[in-house]
C-alpha cells in the first residue's frame, strides 16, 4: 500500500536523502528497536481496550520479533520514500496483509510515536551519561582522598595566593560536578511523561488507555495536554544545558591541567600513554587530551544554540523543526559532553602530582603571606596595617631574592606571633573556617553522601527501567502464543477495567 489516499507522488532520492538521509545499520539499529517496543507496549494495550484482536496483534508481534532476531536487514533493501517509520509499517502490511498490518496505528500518530521515542532514546542516553559522570566523580573523590596533604598553591589572577593542597583543589571540582549531576537529573525528570496517546495534536476518540502504554514503557505519568506533548522539546534542551553545564566544569579542570603540565610549572605529569609528540619537535610530550575537554564545551553549547534557535518563532504544535531538527542538534550537543567526561576520567586517574614542586611552589610564592596578616591581627594590629607591613617584607623580600619574611620587617616583628619557623602544612591546617582546606573532612563526607546519593539514582533508574522492559514481554507473552484470547489482561468480552 502506498500513498496516504490523497497523496499519490513521492519524493525524488536525493530530496528524500536530504530530509531522511540515507538508511544504515546504525540508523536502524539505533531506531527501531524503541520503535518495536512502543509498538509493543501500543497492541498490548490496544488489545485490552478490545480495539484489536488478540490474533491480529500477536501476528504483528511475532513479525516484529522477527525482524529484531535479523537486525531488521529485510528492511534496509527497501525504498523509504516517506521516512522509517511508514516504510516499517509498509513492510508490515506486505507481510501480513492490510487487515493486520494495517491496525498497528490505531488510536495513534507519527507525531506522538516519535515524541515518545525521543523520550525514551534520551533517556537511554541519561543513563549512560549518568553512570560515566558518577564514576568520574568517584575518581575525583578517590584522587582527592589520596592527595589531601600535598601541599600547593592555590592561584587568583594566575599569581601564587595561598597554600591548599592537590587533594582539596580536586574535591573542589568534584563538588562542582557532583551539583551538575544534580542538575542533569532534574532536567531528565522530565523524560518521565509518556507522550504516547496524544495522537497528531489533540488526542483521539478511540478509547485508547495511555497510563498503560505509560506503565509497559516505565514512564511514570502520562501527558496531561496532546498539544503540549507533540510541540515541546524543551525536556531535550534543558538535558543539553544541564549537560553543556557539565563540560564546562570539566574545561575549566583541563585548564588547569595544562598549565600545571607545562615545565615551567611541573606541578602534575601524565603517563606516557595519555600524551603525544610532535612530527617534528622530537623533545615534546603534548597533553594533547586536555585540549580535547577544553573544547567540548564549545560543541555542546553551539548545539545548544542551533537547537534553541531552530526552536524559536516555531508555531505551538508539531513541528518539523522543532522535533526533528532541533533534536538532531541535541544529540550533537549532548556527544560531545559524553566525549569530555569520558576523557576527564583517564586524564584525572592518571595525573600524577610533583609534591616536591608544588610545595616549594607553595613556599616560594609567599603563599603564606595572608596568614602572616591574620596572625598579627590577632595580636592586636589592625587588619590592614598588617596587610600593608607584610605586603613591605614581602617586596623587600623579592629583591633580595629571598623567601624569609622575618628578615625585612622590623626587628623581631613575628617573634611574638611564632610564624617565623612555622611550616606549611601547618597554615594549611589552621585554614579550617570559611571552608578553607584545614577543614577537609566534613565537606569530603558530604560529597561522598552526594555520589553514594548519585550512584543510588543511578541504579534505581537502570532498575526501572529493567523492570519495565520484563513487564512489556510479559505483558506481551500470550500474545505471541498462537490462539491469543481476546481481552488477555480483563478476560474475553471486557474491556480493561470494566466488569463482565
Amino acid at each position: 500500500m502506498t500513498g496516504t489516499g490523497r497523496i499519490t507522488g513521492e519524493l525524488g532520492s536525493r530530496t528524500r536523502s536530504v530530509v531522511y538521509g540515507e538508511l544504515s545499520q546504525a540508523e536502524v539499529d539505533a531506531e527501531l528497536p524503541l520503535m518495536i517496543r512502543v509498538d509493543q507496549a501500543h497492541l498490548v494495550m490496544l488489545v485490552e481496550q478490545q480495539l484489536v484482536s488478540a490474533e491480529a496483534a500477536g501476528q504483528l508481534l511475532r513479525c516484529m520479533d522477527e525482524l529484531a532476531a535479523e537486525r531488521f536487514r529485510p528492511l534496509l533493501r527497501r525504498p523509504a520514500p516517506r521516512g522509517l517509520y511508514l516504510m516499517y509499517e509498509g513492510y508490515l502490511i506486505e507481510r501480513l496483509g492490510p487487515e493486520i498490518g494495517g491496525v498497528l496505528h490505531s488510536g495513534r500518530s507519527r507525531n506522538d510515536l516519535k515524541a515518545t521515542i525521543t523520550n525514551l532514546r534520551f533517556r537511554e542516553w541519561l543513563l549512560d551519561f549518568g553512570a560515566q559522570a558518577v564514576r568520574l566523580e568517584a575518581v575525583l573523590l578517590s584522587r582527592a582522598r589520596e592527595h589531601q596533604l600535598v601541599i600547593m598553591p592555590v592561584y587568583t589572577h594566575f599569581q601564587a595566593a595561598m597554600p591548599v593542597t592537590y587533594g582539596y583543589y580536586l574535591l573542589g571540582v568534584a563538588i562542582a560536578l557532583g551539583r551538575e549531576i544534580d542538575a542533569l537529573r532534574a532536567a531528565g525528570a522530565g523524560l518521565e511523561i509518556c507522550p504516547l496517546g496524544a495522537g497528531a495534536v489533540a488526542g483521539t476518540d478511540l478509547p485508547i488507555n495511555p497510563a498503560r502504554t505509560a506503565e509497559l514503557l516505565g514512564f511514570s505519568g502520562t501527558a496531561g495536554h496532546a498539544l503540549d506533548a507533540v510541540a515541546s522539546r524543551d525536556v531535550p534542551l534543558r538535558l543539553l544545558g544541564a549537560a553543556a553545564g557539565l563540560a564546562i566544569v570539566l574545561s575549566r579542570l583541563a585548564t588547569d591541567f595544562q598549565l600545571w603540565s607545562t615545565a615551567e610549572f611541573g606541578f602534575i605529569g601524565f603517563p606516557d600513554r595519555l600524551v603525544g609528540g610532535s612530527s617534528a619537535m622530537p623533545q615534546k610530550r603534548n597533553a594533547f587530551l586536555l585540549e580535547h575537554v577544553k573544547a567540548k564545551p564549545a560543541q555542546a553549547l553551539g548545539a545548544w544554540a542551533a537547537a534553541a534557535a531552530a526552536m524559536a518563532v516555531t508555531p505551538f504544535t508539531n513541528s518539523i523543526e522543532v522535533g526533528t531538527e532541533a533534536v538532531a542538534s541535541v544529540w550533537q550537543g549532548l556527544r560531545a559532553a559524553e566525549q569530555a567526561v569520558l576523557l576527564s576520567q583517564v586524564l584525572v586517574s592518571g595525573a600524577r602530582p610533583d609534591a616536591a614542586r608544588m610545595s616549594e611552589r607553595a613556599s616560594s610564592g609567599f603563599t603564606a603571606a595572608t596568614s602572616v596578616a591574620n596572625q598579627l591581627v590577632r595580636s592586636g594590629v589592625p587588619f590592614r596595617t598588617a596587610h600593608h607591613m607584610v605586603g613591605d617584607a614581602v617586596r623587600k623580600a623579592v629583591q633580595a631574592g629571598s623567601a624569609r619574611l622575618a628578615d625585612f620587617g622590623p626587628p623581631g616583628w613575628l617573634d611574638e606571633i611564632g610564624l617565623d619557623g612555622q611550616d606549611l602544612p601547618a597554615l594549611v591546617r589552621a585554614q579550617s573556617h570559611g571552608g578553607g582546606p584545614g577543614a577537609f573532612a566534613e565537606p569530603y563526607r558530604q560529597a561522598a553522601a552526594a555520589w553514594t546519593a548519585h550512584r543510588r539514582w543511578h541504579l534505581q533508574s537502570r532498575q526501572s527501567a529493567a523492570s519495565a522492559q520484563a513487564g512489556l514481554a510479559h505483558a506481551a507473552g500470550p500474545l505471541l502464543r498462537p490462539g491469543a484470547v481476546d481481552g488477555a489482561r480483563g478476560g474475553p468480552g471486557e474491556r480493561a477495567g470494566e466488569p463482565a
